[in-house]
């Protein structure tokens, strides 16, 4: 499913209009959407109050359309106009024709009916500012918002909001300064850019994106996709009942130091989780010797050491050797920061005609000893997947954490294409870019993750999924997915604060099992041309 920004939401539209789509089956469409997501929200629907909130444009109109269905099905509907609608307006008459009380803004000049209804209301919809508008929120419309948001926070009252939040720039994800937050966000046809760009995706809270007739194929010369489930099971590599263990790879990590031990025990376990075949561990002498006893399923080759307990340059000879047997290497995890460590990691990656057909995974210490090699980028002669977090971005990009962050998508592709490598931009949302401009959005964001060692699970599952066989893209792709699908389920259980690293491990199977189930669920190819609906999982934060 492609992720959009408000232009390219505007040419779909026109070409599903030309396709012979009426535009008002389309907003007839996004209505009855809202609507049905109204009802799934209301505990007891027949009889509840809800507040439709109404803007100008067709996000206003959008939200008449759901209003009309609401009172259709016995919910007691209001209709607020926070901003005057053009006249004559049909969909404004018709909910006036039905019975269902309208409020205008210059009817309540100290927004006392506003207040009122509010206070009675058990669902909010925000029909105010679409995905189209740019402009900053002033006048009565910035009373309104404060107003809205004190009460909704004070009675815990959700908020729907339609296509995107009000005063969420739907292309940039800027917050105007009286934006008002959502507890869920129905996206119409497509997830915007400013869904999953920060700040704004924290006004998003959970988004639930919902066909409206557009046809499946409009977009797919798009270049930025939402990751989904249908992605991944269709992604997964097989799994023949006639297997043996090197049917699914073998991949080599080279990881571990006497500071990092655990790094290296949870890549290993990743990739065996992710499905891999075998997985060797090329380690310093020292961290063998603790971890051979707790990964028992993993094949060892024992490295020659530094005195502060890091691989030095002599183990060079040793990897190389031995690289010619391998699917994948997965190289970083923990490896730290010894000059020595550094000139062994830059004398396997650069220049190094050995591993021009294996590929790589980069990670945490690998990456930081590139950063301080000038123009490494022409001398990593492999194809790598890279996966820093936004600290190791800088470190490799020499552009600030919170530059990189204000622009994920943009940085993430820029540099993949520089660099001809895939880069895995890691941080909630996490950003997938290929050197081809393909970008790939994770649907996840979760608190859960923000822990010690969970960036080295995820390098194990994608170099397990690299290890058997699948495209380097693809796997981080999947790996990306499995693992912020993981870290969500654990976190509906658990609760987020105390997710450790190790507790992702056995989630890893069980959501392979769950995807492969859904997708065998299915008889025959999928021949629909209209959107699934999907769910993310953002928390909402109210505030500015």
């Amino acid at each position: 499913m492609k992720i959009v920004n408000s232009e390219q939401m505007r040419n779909l539209e026109q070409a599903a209009v030309r396709e012979g789509i009426r535009t008002e089956t389309l907003m007839e469409n996004a209505g009855l959407a809202v609507a049905e997501e109204a009802m799934a929200q209301l505990a007891k629907p027949r009889g509840s109050r809800v507040l439709v909130l109404v803007g100008p444009g067709n996000n206003g109109a959008d939200g008449l359309i759901a209003a009309k269905q609401l009172h259709q099905l016995g919910v007691r509907v209001s209709i607020y106009v926070c901003v005057p609608r053009r006249s004559p307006d049909h969909r404004l008459t018709e909910v006036k024709e039905r019975g269902v009380p309208v409020i205008e803004v210059s009817e309540d000049p100290e927004l006392r009916l506003l207040l009122q209804y509010l206070k009675s209301a058990s669902l909010v919809i925000d029909a105010i500012l679409g995905c189209g508008n740019l402009r900053p929120i002033t006048g009565p419309l910035e009373g309104i918002l404060s107003q809205v948001a004190a009460v909704c926070d004070v009675l815990a009252t959700p908020v729907i909001a339609v296509d995107v939040p009000t005063g969420l720039n739907a292309d940039t994800g800027e917050l105007d300064k009286n934006f008002m937050a959502a507890t869920s966000t129905v996206a119409l046809s497509n997830p915007k850019l400013g869904h999953v760009t920060f700040p704004g995706a924290r006004a998003v809270g959970k988004l639930k994106v919902v066909d409206i007739g557009i046809p499946y194929d409009l977009d797919d010369h798009l270049s930025v996709e939402l990751i989904s489930d249908d992605l991944v099971a269709n992604l997964l590599p097989p799994r023949p009942i006639d297997s043996h263990k090197n049917t699914f790879g073998r991949l080599l990590v080279v990881a571990g130091s006497r500071r990092y031990v655990g790094a290296a025990c949870l890549a290993c376990n990743g990739a065996y989780r992710a499905g891999a075949g075998l997985v060797t561990l090329a380690a310093p002498q020292q961290v063998y010797e603790i971890i051979a006893s707790e990964v028992i399923e993993t094949t060892h080759v024992p490295l020659s050491s530094t005195a502060s307990g890091g691989i030095d340059s002599f183990a060079l000879q040793t990897i190389q050797e031995i690289v010619a047997d391998y699917d994948a290497v997965l190289l970083g995890c923990g490896l730290g920061q010894d000059p020595e460590t550094q000139q062994f990691i830059n004398g396997l990656l650069l220049d190094n005609a050995l591993l021009d057909a294996t590929p790589l995974i980069i990670d945490a210490d690998a990456l930081n000893a590139l950063a301080a090699f000038p123009l490494w980028h022409q001398h990593l002669r492999a194809l790598a997947v890279m996966t820093p977090h936004p600290g190791e971005m800088s470190n490799l990009t020499k552009l600030g954490t919170s530059q990189i962050q204000a622009q994920r998508l943009k940085w993430a592709e820029t540099w993949a294409h520089t660099w001809k490598q895939i880069v895995v931009l890691k941080g909630a949302y996490t950003v997938i870019a290929s050197p081809q401009g393909e970008i790939r959005v994770s649907p996840f964001a979760t608190p859960g993750l923000a822990s010690a060692g969970t960036g080295d699970v995820l390098a194990g599952i994608i170099g397990g999924l690299v290890a058997q066989g699948l495209d380097p893209f693809d796997a981080a792709t999947c790996g990306v997915y499995l693992h912020g699908a993981a870290a969500q389920s654990l976190s509906q259980t658990i609760g987020d604060a105390g997710l450790m690293a190790g507790d992702l491990l056995s989630q890893i199977p069980k959501q392979i099992k769950q995807l492969k189930d859904s997708n065998g669920n299915r008889i025959g190819p999928r021949t629909s041309t209209l959107r699934d609906p999907i769910e993310s999982n953002i928390r909402c934060q109210r505030g500015g």
